[in-house]
């Protein structure tokens, strides 16, 4: 695109000089009326507000006669914008002004009744540019490889509205899935996650920096990203504290996709965040001028990395994606804005079919979970996963601590009743480790199976596969022997993670009411977790059980047990449904009954909105459907039935009393409902049978429990009313005085 400099200058207290110059000939300049200026900036300050913006007019009046306005004040009677129009495809107008009117809204510019930024031959691209009027720096030449996106979403506990960042980061895949892009998650939503993984990358490795998350304006006027601390709360940060972080490890382009975030507080006279993060040594910056819709700044997004990954330039990527939100009726069109350094808005990375570009590093994993049989996917892809932050963070800590840390552990078991979505979990954290190797088995694994694993990691050379082959097929020495000598030989700079998917299949026994290890795994897991213990190697075991066991002797396992979705998470779910999601052709009172059949179970969800598609089924032949697909579930409810039915009277009266309350509860209101000296001996064995889910309160870390939804049908019978309205009375107390009364005393007690 075309490059034009626009310059204002402050001559005298009343005095200013446009000056408007292209890369040859004479600059022009002209004076310009201090007073007009101040008329101007009033009238933006009384139309261009979050207020007037949100009565979602896409048009209006308004923003089109402001558009004229600005576009006067640059034409004046010399029609100075002929010369920045008219040459296909567009141009780049970069504005140097005082704070002011830098922060004017030049994405508004209008002539002849249409928006020049959104025009079909020739938009215009304002950049708030940042720095002296130096020469441009050298381009950068772009990558000869896929986009390389480094992503961080911030969702803090607490903070509403819960935004959609899983639906971005699907869509943004979607979007660059025909060029390709490797998309690097940071989970933890911290400056220290963020930090870390700039520096394990590398100065240069990225293209684009993006940050998803809400924004504000803090108490003392500084612009603030809402980002997390460790334990997943509120943590307020300035462009300052992000530059820290990034120690200048800048990409080329940072997008902090949040509202505010390209607005300068104070009518200007303060700079926003994006102008900071410029100045901080970013080259290219973009941010939103007022609030925004989660739905507009996904699609801005999708868009924006669609063109950059088939290889656009910059300027033209960022054009070609504020078109699409105009084309789209979205009134957030005119809201994101550009501030930019002397360099150039050059493409990224080259066009797809360019000779020797590298292809993608980076791959979805589920492929790794195949159903042996139908060869399709057992898991949520990347795109469609949602929920589960609080666990995918802890988790991740847990993987990547190294041993003898804190938390660490050989092992990570994710434990849970049926359909919960544990493959599904595992499958999103190898992504979110892209730097090890996947090991993926499923069911039951022998000796013969396990060996395997050679076969499943892409060793560096030949002779290293070969080396490792020979060490696994040597039986002459122990298991641990050989692993031992594999950590420390061929898979010493090749980390891995081995997952033993539904491992209850065929690797567990039943003994006394509980589970133990099965013969052939009792050789093969302890042999695996000492192995990676002794070698101090960073590969790490992922298992997915229905049931908790014994650890093996001398190792550390954690464990992780998954809760139903919430109902935030289910909405996120839902709304990814083709037929259940609102707005649906789907009949309301159909919606809402499957919705309500599927009890928050992720899996039957997947399925029944499958079956509503069918528009063969009347009322009652849908009804007759749900329960046929129930079948596939019917394992699970008699695997409950079974489990329920061998345990203790008064474990299961508990059972029955915990599930008055619908919603997650802590040990002390477990103990308040269930008043019995072996209380905790039932909380626990319930656990690890999978009877009770046990997940962990993201605001202290304790334990809480909630009745699973495939027991409910079969415990409510085992009280009676009387005892049914007791068990409610208790949980009312309890949790009245844990959430109201003394929050603190039960929080430290539990």
């Amino acid at each position: 695109m075309n490059v034009f400099e626009l310059e204002v200058f402050e001559q005298t207290s009343d005095y200013s000089e446009l000056r408007l110059s292209s890369g040859g000939g004479k600059p022009k300049t002209r004076a310009l009326d201090k007073a007009a200026i101040e008329e101007l900036i009033g009238v933006v300050e009384h139309v261009y507000t979050p207020h007037a913006i949100a009565q979602k007019l896409f048009e209006s009046s308004q923003l089109r006669e402001l558009g004229a306005k600005l576009a006067e004040l640059l034409d004046s009677d010399e029609r100075w914008l002929e010369d920045v129009l008219g040459s296909p495809p567009g141009s780049t107008l970069r504005i140097t002004a005082a704070e002011r009117l830098r922060h004017l809204p030049w994405e508004l510019l209008a002539r002849d009744g249409a928006y020049l930024t959104v025009s079909g031959t020739a938009p215009l691209l304002p950049v708030r540019a940042i720095g002296t009027n130096a020469a441009l720096k050298e381009p950068v030449a772009p990558g000869n490889r896929p986009l390389r996106v480094l992503f961080m979403a911030t969702s803090p506990e607490g903070v509403t509205p819960v935004l959609n960042y899983e639906r971005e980061e699907g869509e943004i895949l979607a979007a660059t899935s025909r060029a390709g892009s490797e998309l690097v998650v940071e989970e933890s939503g911290t400056l220290d996650g963020l930090r870390f993984l700039s520096l394990d990358h590398g100065e240069g490795y990225f293209d684009v920096l993006h940050l998803s998350g809400h924004a504000t304006i803090g108490t003392d006027g500084q612009p603030v990203f809402v980002a997390e601390d460790e334990l997943g709360r509120r943590s307020d940060v300035t462009a300052d504290q992000i530059a820290q972080a990034m120690a200048g490890y800048w990409p080329r382009l940072v997008f902090v996709s949040g509202c505010l975030t390209g607005n300068a507080p104070d009518g200007g006279t303060l700079p926003s965040m994006s102008e900071s993060l410029v100045r901080a040594g970013a080259p290219a910056v973009l941010g939103w001028a007022l609030p925004v819709s989660d739905l507009a700044a996904t699609e801005f997004a999708a868009q924006l990395y669609q063109a950059l990954a088939d290889g656009q330039r910059l300027d033209r990527a960022i054009v070609e994606a504020r078109q699409h939100l105009f084309a789209q009726k979205s009134c957030d069109w005119h809201l994101l804005r550009v501030y930019a350094d002397r360099s150039p808005l050059a493409p990224l990375v080259t066009p797809l079919r360019t000779l020797g570009r590298a292809l993608p590093r980076i791959r979805s994993a589920d492929q790794d979970f195949l159903d042996p049989q139908t060869r399709l996917s057992r898991v949520a892809s990347r795109a469609a996963f949602v929920g589960r932050r609080r666990v995918i963070q802890r988790c991740l800590r847990t993987l990547k601590q190294p041993l003898g840390g804190p938390g660490a552990a050989e092992a990570l078991v994710l434990q849970g009743m049926g359909g919960l979505g544990k493959s599904s979990l595992s499958s999103r954290l190898l992504e979110r480790m892209p730097t090890h190797q996947r090991v993926v088995w499923y069911g039951r694994v022998d000796p013969t199976k396990f060996r395997e694993l050679t076969d499943k990691i892409d060793f560096p050379t030949m002779e290293q596969q070969i080396e490792a082959t020979k060490l696994l097929d040597n039986e002459q020495a122990p298991l641990a022997v050989r692993l031992r000598f594999l950590l420390n030989g061929p898979l010493a700079q090749t980390p891995c993670l081995f997952v033993f998917d539904d491992f209850e299949e065929g690797n567990l026994e039943e003994r006394n009411g509980g589970y133990v290890l099965s013969a052939e795994m009792a050789d093969i897991l302890p042999a695996l977790l000492k192995a990676i213990r002794e070698t101090g190697s960073p590969s790490r075991v992922i298992i997915t059980s229905r049931y908790r066991f014994p650890e093996p002797a001398g190792t550390t396992v954690v464990v992780e047990a998954l809760e139903t979705l919430s109902q935030v998470e289910q909405d996120k779910k839902i709304s990814n449904l083709a037929n259940l999601r609102p707005g649906s052709a789907l009949d309301p009172g159909i919606r809402e009954r499957a919705i309500e059949a599927a009890a928050g179970n992720p899996r039957l969800l997947d399925w029944l909105d499958k079956i509503v598609a069918d528009t063969s089924l009347d009322i009652d032949g849908f009804i007759t459907a749900i329960q046929a697909e129930a079948d596939r579930f019917r394992r699970e409810s008699i695997l409950a039935q079974k489990l329920l039915g061998s345990q203790s009277e008064d474990l299961r009266r508990m059972l029955a009393k915990v599930n008055v309350v619908e919603l997650p509860v802590p040990a002390e209101t477990v103990r308040a409902v269930h008043d019995h000296p072996d209380a905790d001996k039932h909380i626990r064995r319930a656990a690890d049978l999978g009877l009770l889910e046990e997940g962990t309160d993201p605001e202290n870390g304790q334990p809480r429990y909630f009745v699973s939804n495939v027991l409910r049908p079969l415990i409510r019978p085992l009280l009676t009313d009387e005892e049914h309205v007791g068990a409610c009375a208790a949980a009312a107390r309890s949790l009245y005085k844990i959430w109201v009364t003394d929050p603190a005393e039960s929080d430290s007690s539990s």
